[in-house]
């Protein structure tokens, strides 16, 4: 199995002002993820607003990321549904059009109580693309499935044929560290808080997924060469200089819509956003814009 190593960015899914997915500006999010050495795409993720998509319309997505990734940028597909025969779908769409891996999260109505229920569940996902390597995707801030995932890694190690690994979303770093360290490092564990990455790094993970790296790569790849070389205090600035950008995008609500108004700070238009969540306003957007230049956001933006 090939594991994920560096920055995966988890990027944007673009939308027309009707509300329609404009594919036809994926292209260019793809050759800048290559272009600033991101490693990877988990497309229609959380930050992709994947649950906020129709079927047919991620499949569309997938197929165009998938179109568009160079050699050097490996394409996830996330699945995750409420619907198990949908995520089913999905993961057989993923596997026919050639992608790299599926990521799934939890069920986030009827919610698994337990480690084995939510292995059941996935499990059937993970069957529909057995070519595929899969991963959990655990995100309890969003699903509210709170189980730990090195639970789940006790529960699904060998059930799950083609289980890969965790998209590791959540501040339990204790978790985290024991899913790293389950049965001697079987799994990849790909770490998914970009404002933790530095925490992440001392806990062993070799790879990151994240909404920031879409337009701020070059901090994080700052911050993970000055942890490589033994240089704790460069790393915390950068990873200092990240978490200010990302004060910044809190104090603006936090959202995917807020993401893509960075997203324009670096000429990268990725249009609306799906309700319920709502854009920035033409003053929200220059108040955004004066704080990040403030701190210096340009000089460690993304290339386009």
């Amino acid at each position: 199995m090939k594991r994920f190593t560096g920055l995966v960015a988890a990027p944007f899914t673009p939308f027309r002002q009707d509300g329609r997915v404009d594919a036809g500006r994926i292209e260019r999010l793809a050759a800048s993820l290559t272009l600033n050495k991101v490693t990877g795409a988990f497309v229609c993720g959380t930050t992709g607003e994947g649950v906020s998509m129709t079927v047919a319309e991620r499949m569309k997505v997938a197929e165009r990321w998938q179109a568009c990734a160079s050699s050097k940028l490996r394409v996830i597909v996330h699945v995750g549904h409420t619907s198990l025969g949908d995520c089913r779908a999905l993961a057989a769409h993923a596997q026919k059009i050639g992608a790299a891996a599926v990521g799934c999260m939890a069920p986030f109505c009827f919610k698994p109580k337990k480690a084995e229920d939510l292995t059941a569940f996935l499990a059937e996902v993970a069957a529909a693309a057995p070519e595929l390597p899969f991963y959990y995707y655990h995100i309890p801030c969003v699903t509210g499935v709170t189980i730990p995932a090195a639970d789940f890694l006790q529960a699904a190690a060998d059930k799950i044929p083609n289980l890969a690994g965790v998209k590791f979303t959540d501040e339990n770093l204790m978790d985290y560290a024991a899913c790293v360290r389950f049965e001697g490092g079987r799994f990849d564990v790909v770490f998914g808080r970009d404002e933790i990455l530095l925490a992440g790094l001392a806990l062993g993970a070799q790879g990151a997924i994240g909404s920031t790296y879409n337009y701020a790569a070059p901090i994080y790849h700052r911050a993970i060469a000055a942890f490589k070389r033994g240089d704790l205090a460069a790393a915390q600035e950068a990873q200092g200089k990240a978490n200010a950008m990302i004060g910044v995008l809190l104090r603006f609500g936090g959202s995917p819509a807020v993401g893509k108004a960075f997203m324009r700070l670096v000429g990268l238009d990725c249009g609306t956003a799906r309700l319920p969540l709502r854009p920035l306003g033409e003053a929200q957007a220059e108040a955004l814009r004066a704080e990040a230049e403030a701190l210096g956001f340009f000089d460690f933006a993304s290339k386009v």
